[in-house]
């Protein structure tokens, strides 16, 4: 009996923040771990539906780095990287497009139609949603954000669940890979989201003693750059949050993936599971 009153606990504990957040839209970015295993795809879609159901629009945008390099290898292409960056050459973006496009957003796709939810999965190319220009000649076809034009995203919520690959459409009409991150970043300030949340393989944002830090004020959060506490991949997810609190999107959550609900615990519980990034 006391488990199942915990549970009721749980559900009220969890109603002030579906009463502010109904009818707000809530992007989120998911990537790494979250999709690899499938058990916690499975998971994250669970949450996606819960989240529609309860009157949040979620809009999902994907990553699939993990995935993109496993099938590389399949087909006999090593995957090739600098400065941490992929290097996306003709064959490589054939297997991206494959994999991001196809194989990878309609898998989540499935998922969240076989919950109940309505999903439709797109590319940042369709409706004219992500503009982006090359960014280095040693990249290859790799883009950074142009413009971002959510009017299809717009058209398609709140009756279906956006679920975007992050490929877009070059200033020459080329086709360019683009960092899942700063895209979800602009096209959270662009749908005037009241969230954005970074699902990663990290528990969130730690100080210089490994402690993780649960809210970071925007400040705080480029001194933590500057002075070399934060480094190496998470820079880039600070500098995506810190674009879309610029934006005017009202909270960033830096989140651990690869816990299970992690999205719902996050949203919808007094602690969170990770690090909130605020203006």
């Amino acid at each position: 009996m006391e488990q199942l009153i915990d549970k009721a606990r749980t559900l009220i504990e969890a109603l002030p923040y579906i009463k502010a957040f109904r009818g707000k839209t809530a992007v989120v970015k998911v990537g790494g771990a979250a999709l690899e295993d499938l058990a916690l795809r499975e998971r994250f879609a669970e949450d996606v539906v819960l989240l529609t159901w309860v009157g949040i629009r979620v809009v999902v945008v994907h990553g699939g780095g993990v995935q993109i390099s496993a099938m590389l290898e399949r087909l006999g292409i090593e995957p090739r990287f600098a400065g941490g960056l992929r290097v996306t050459d003709e064959a490589t973006l054939e297997v991206v497009e494959m994999v991001l496009g196809g194989k990878l957003n309609k898998e989540l796709v499935r998922l969240v139609q076989r919950l109940g939810g309505r999903a439709v999965g797109i590319t940042g190319k369709d409706g004219g949603l992500l503009t982006a220009r090359r960014t280095d000649s040693e990249l290859g076809l790799v883009g950074e954000v142009v413009s971002v034009d959510p009017t299809v995203i717009e058209k398609l919520a709140p009756d279906f669940i956006p679920i975007v690959a992050p490929i877009a459409a070059g200033l020459e009409a080329e086709t360019l890979n683009v960092n899942a991150d700063p895209f979800a970043a602009q096209l959270a300030a662009k749908l005037g989201a009241s969230k954005l949340v970074l699902l990663t393989d990290v528990s969130g944002v730690a100080d210089s003693d490994g402690e993780l830090i649960e809210t970071l004020e925007g400040p705080s959060a480029r001194q933590l750059i500057d002075d070399g506490t934060i480094s190496g991949g998470m820079i880039p997810k600070i500098s995506s949050a810190l674009d879309a609190l610029d934006g005017g999107v009202g909270k960033v959550h830096i989140v651990d993936g690869r816990t299970e609900h992690a999205l719902l615990l996050e949203i919808f519980t007094d602690r969170g599971v990770g690090t909130q990034i605020v203006p």
